[in-house]
């Protein structure tokens, strides 16, 4: 299929618009400020929100790729995953995504880097499974992030991009609920995430973070330390 024909074929698709729609004014789209917002547990990993026109690489968790999306598509953006066809929706709604807002793409086909583009100009927020990053070579993914700079957008990519801006990824993975002898529900899982990036963000952090926490969006934990939030040398 063309990938005009393809575009069509989406836009046909309940609940998804064109990139010229997108860029219509809504009553209820966010404004065009300088970040998009996260949830309040994770804002201390990124100064506060995705900084608009930036590259993000998640390693380990798709999890943490849903909770970055749940505040952004609850406040009015929009936000588009390609190249994850197992992508749970049951647990992005659980995490706090808005599904209404949430354009699924498990296989970009082809003409990866059309659709990528396409996806680029006409959402908020783009996320690329690893085998998406992984297809595209470094001369094209410097093209693509001068794009996600002047669309304003914010790209997440599951796998190697260079260049990025900001690096998050997760480790220490511990659920609760269980008692001694092993019975029990599951309540939260806790982990720790530390993010990684250039500029302002170079210095290494860390948090304890419930993801999913008990409701099943990401929450604050409580670091052994006694902090929710650290940073580390290095």
């Amino acid at each position: 299929m063309a990938v005009p024909e393809a575009v069509a074929g989406l836009a046909a698709t309940p609940g998804v618009r064109t990139a010229a729609q997108l860029g219509e004014p809504t009553p209820d789209a966010p404004p065009s400020a300088g970040s998009l917002p996260v949830s309040p547990a994770l804002a201390g990993l990124m100064s506060g929100g995705l900084r608009r026109g930036s590259a993000v690489t998640v390693r380990g968790s798709t999890a943490l790729v849903l909770a970055l999306l749940a505040e952004a598509t609850r406040g009015g953006s929009w936000a588009a995953i390609t190249g994850m066809p197992a992508v749970g929706v049951a647990a992005a709604a659980e995490l706090g995504v808005e599904l209404e807002r949430l354009a699924l793409v498990p296989d970009s086909g082809a003409e990866l880097v059309a659709v990528v583009s396409a996806l680029i100009d006409g959402f908020d927020l783009v996320v690329l499974g690893p085998a998406v990053a992984h297809g595209i070579q470094p001369p094209l993914a410097r093209r693509l992030a001068g794009r996600v700079r002047n669309r304003g957008a914010v790209l997440l990519t599951t796998g190697p991009w260079p260049g990025a801006d900001l690096e998050l990824s997760v480790s220490r993975r511990r659920w609760r609920g269980l008692a001694d002898d092993g019975f029990g529900h599951l309540k939260a899982r806790e982990v720790v995430a530390t993010s990684r990036g250039r500029g302002a963000a170079v210095r290494p952090r860390t948090a304890a973070l419930q993801l999913p926490g008990p409701g099943g969006m990401v929450a604050a934990a409580e670091a052994s330390a006694g902090r929710g939030l650290t940073e580390v040398a290095g």
